[in-house]
C-alpha cells in the first residue's frame, strides 16, 4: 500500500493503518528507484511499471511520527517497533513467524529454521523430513511455477515438492488436484506439468484401474493386438496388450504411459 496524503489534525494512529495485505509493520519503504514510500515491495510493484530490489533499501518512514531514517527495527524518535522481525539484509518486517535468512538461498524464510535444511543442488530450503528422501534438480526453485508462470524461488507462497523433484505453488497443486477431481479428469490431471510423472502415489489407483481393465473386455478385432508404450514414470519402454482404458507398465506397473510410435501389431502377425 502506497503512502497517501494525511488529514491534518490526525494522530499518527488513526492516519494509517498498521502494514498491508502481505506484511505487518509500523512504517514505510522509501523505494530507491524512485523515492516513493510503500509499505513494502509487493505494494510498489503491483503500482509501477518497475521493481523494488529489497537490498538496496537504505530508509524508512515511522507511520506514527512520520521520521525518515536509517532502515532499523525500532523507530529512533518514537519508539514505535516496526516490526517484531527485521532483517537487515532483506528489509523485511513482520510480525514473528519464526523468520530466518538464508544465506544461501538469499532471502528470509518462515521457520522455525530448525525445520528446515538448505539443499544445495535444488538451492532451496526444503523441510527436513525430505532430506535424503527427494530428487534434485539442479537450481529448481529458480523455475517459474509451471501452472500460474509465476517466480517460486522469493515467492510468499510455500513450494510444494512433486515425487519427480519439480516444484509447484503449493496452492497451484492444490487447486490442480481439486480440478481434476471436479471435472472428474482422467490420471493424466494428476501429473507434472513439466515431465508427466505422476504428482503423488498413484498405487490405489493403478489397482483399481487393474479391475476395470479385467472387466472391460476389449471388442475381438482389438484382443490380439499390442503396442509399444513408454512409461511417464520410470521411463521404461515395453510392449503390452492395448486397451482403451490404458497400457500397464511391465517394468513398475504404472498406467502413466503413452504409446512409443503408435503401431499396433496383432499378436497373429508376428
Amino acid at each position: 500500500m502506497a503512502a497517501t496524503a494525511r488529514e491534518d489534525g490526525a494522530s499518527g494512529q488513526e492516519r494509517v493503518q498498521r502494514g498491508c495485505e502481505h506484511y505487518d509493520r509500523g512504517c514505510l519503504l522509501k523505494a530507491p528507484c524512485c523515492d516513493k514510500l510503500y509499505t513494502c515491495r509487493l505494494c510498489h510493484d503491483n503500482n509501477e511499471d518497475h521493481q523494488l530490489d529489497r537490498f538496496k533499501v537504505k530508509e524508512v518512514q515511522c507511520i506514527n511520527c512520520e521520521k525518515i531514517q536509517h532502515a532499523q527495527q525500532t523507530c529512533e524518535e518514537c519508539s514505535t517497533l516496526f516490526g517484531e522481525y527485521y532483517c537487515d539484509i532483506c528489509h523485511l518486517f513482520d510480525k514473528d513467524k519464526k523468520q530466518y535468512h538464508c544465506e544461501n538461498c538469499g532471502i528470509c524464510r518462515i521457520g522455525p529454521k530448525e525445520d528446515f535444511f538448505h539443499c544445495l543442488k535444488c538451492n532451496l530450503c526444503l523441510a527436513m523430513n525430505l532430506q535424503g528422501r527427494h530428487k534434485c534438480i539442479e537450481n529448481v526453485s529458480r523455475q517459474n511455477c509451471p501452472i500460474c508462470l509465476e517466480d517460486i524461488h522469493t515467492s510468499r507462497v510455500v513450494a510444494h515438492v512433486l515425487p519427480c523433484g519439480h516444484l509447484l505453488h503449493r496452492t497451484c497443486y492444490e487447486e490442480m488436484l481439486k480440478e481434476t477431481e471436479k471435472r472428474r479428469l482422467s490420471f493424466k490431471g494428476y501429473r507434472c506439468p513439466l515431465c508427466m510423472h505422476s504428482a503423488l502415489d498413484m498405487t490405489r489407483y493403478w489397482r483399481q484401474l487393474d479391475d476395470e481393465v479385467a472387466q472391460t473386455p476389449m471388442p475381438s478385432e482389438y484382443q490380439n493386438m499390442t503396442v509399444d508404450i513408454l512409461c511417464n514414470d520410470c521411463n521404461g519402454r515395453s510392449t503390452v496388450q492395448f486397451h482403451i482404458l490404458g497400457m500397464k507398465c511391465k517394468i513398475c506397473e504404472s498406467y502413466n504411459t503413452a504409446q512409443a510410435g503408435g503401431r499396433r501389431i496383432s499378436l497373429d502377425q508376428q
